[in-house]
């Protein structure tokens, strides 16, 4: 089974129907069930997310999702090393200039070994991931 990143662009996406993106992020999600792909997020992506979701009708869905993801162990909290080498790379202002989110993000795809990325944002692009929509 392969491992793919939820980044917080892609699951907007997917749980906001009036979102630009969500038929391309439903489609790509319903190949990465049939596919049975691994989805791994970090606790800073869930924040990005229930902030998002605060005052939207799929406010529960991400309490769902961190709730399936912390039981199947695939919620991961960025490491201290990962927090010193995400900054690092901010403050650099490299992948097109990206925020300090995606660079933890790109932090922990790395150490992960994780390539594929489920969102649009052209910052993984720029990082040198697969972008799957």
């Amino acid at each position: 089974m392969s491992k793919v990143f939820a980044d917080t662009v892609g699951l907007i996406a997917l749980w906001d129907r009036s979102d630009q993106w969500h038929a391309s992020a439903e489609a790509v999600f319903s190949e990465l069930v049939l596919e049975k792909a691994e989805l791994v997020t970090t606790s800073c992506i869930l924040l990005e997310c229930g902030n998002s979701a605060a005052r939207r009708p799929y406010r529960i869905e991400v309490d769902r999702l961190r709730s399936a993801l912390q039981e199947g162990g695939y919620l991961i909290h960025p490491s201290d090393e990962d927090w010193r080498l995400g900054w690092e790379a901010y403050n650099r202002g490299g992948s097109d200039d990206a925020g300090i989110v995606d660079h933890l993000s790109f932090q922990v795809m790395r150490r992960l070994g994780i390539r594929r990325a489920f969102t649009n944002d052209r910052h993984f692009r720029a990082a040198g991931f697969e972008v799957m929509f």
